[in-house]
């Protein structure tokens, strides 16, 4: 089998993209995603996305552009990446399925997302209601789980060490969560690193990482502002909101979708 595929990266998180309308990538075949994304004998990536047609009924207020599912580095279909979100809005610009808006279905509801001529790319995030605040964290749900601390020095942080002990800790049980390491800069910009579940390691950059980073230092008070201005090791993100009564909503991922380059693989 030969399968076309395109490579995006949204602030160095990457990701193999395939244009998945007409149904012929083997889904189930969790070895083929894993070897895909495998960064030595594959293609290389954080994960991979299908872009496929929406399976909505006709009676849907709305109309849906494409449909996103998403798989992590392992292999298995996860959560929302806003991310891949936001390269997958490129992606679909690419294929002329939509211009400068776009409407899709991914795994936790409909997205709303906006593309500018430099692929700069705004993507509307799920409302958050529930945050939970601890002692020394806190924890919230922006389409994946993430676990959000502060830290006095990131650049002496083993993110992948601590960022495993907690997402292996009987905290989040077997399901586990993101885990997210956040050292403020000024009043609205902090910076952050990540470890993601599925890749296993730090990644450069995540996106409903950056978006629960933005939501918990308003939360916490440590920014009035509803323009966030994040600094992760790929580059910068930014993200909006609108909060009445710790009510989240209009809730915006901001930034680049990358295309890197294309070609075809064969399994």
């Amino acid at each position: 089998m030969t399968i076309p595929f395109y490579k995006y990266h949204g602030t160095g998180n990457d990701f193999i993209l395939i244009d998945n309308r007409q149904l012929t990538f083997p889904k189930n075949d969790t070895k083929t995603i894993q070897y895909m994304c495998n960064r030595r004998f594959g293609i290389g990536a954080d994960g991979l996305i299908l872009l496929e047609n929406d399976n909505l009924t006709d009676t849907s207020a709305e109309k849906v552009d494409f449909k996103m599912v998403y798989y992590n580095a392992d292999g298995q279909e996860s959560s929302m990446c806003g991310n891949g979100g936001r390269c997958l809005t490129a992606f679909a610009k690419k294929l002329g399925i939509i211009h400068t808006c776009a409407t899709f279905l991914a795994v936790d509801g409909l997205h709303h997302a906006t593309i500018s001529d430099s692929d700069v790319v705004s993507l509307q995030m799920i409302d958050v209601n529930e945050i939970s605040f601890q002692s020394d964290y806190v924890f919230l749900n922006t389409g994946s789980p993430h676990h959000v601390t502060l830290v006095d020095d990131l650049d002496q942080l083993d993110v992948k060490k601590e960022g495993a002990a907690i997402r292996y800790s009987k905290l989040y049980g077997q399901a586990g969560s993101n885990v997210n390491f956040v050292q403020p800069l000024s009043d609205n910009h902090f910076r952050l690193r990540t470890y993601e579940r599925g890749v296993e390691d730090e990644t450069l950059s995540c996106g409903t990482g950056a978006t629960a980073v933005a939501i918990a230092m308003q939360a916490l008070g440590k920014t009035h502002a509803s323009l966030i201005d994040l600094a992760v090791e790929g580059g910068k993100l930014q993200v909006s909101f609108t909060v009445v009564d710790g009510r989240y909503t209009q809730v915006h991922l901001i930034g680049p979708a990358t295309f890197v380059f294309e070609g075809k693989i064969e399994l």
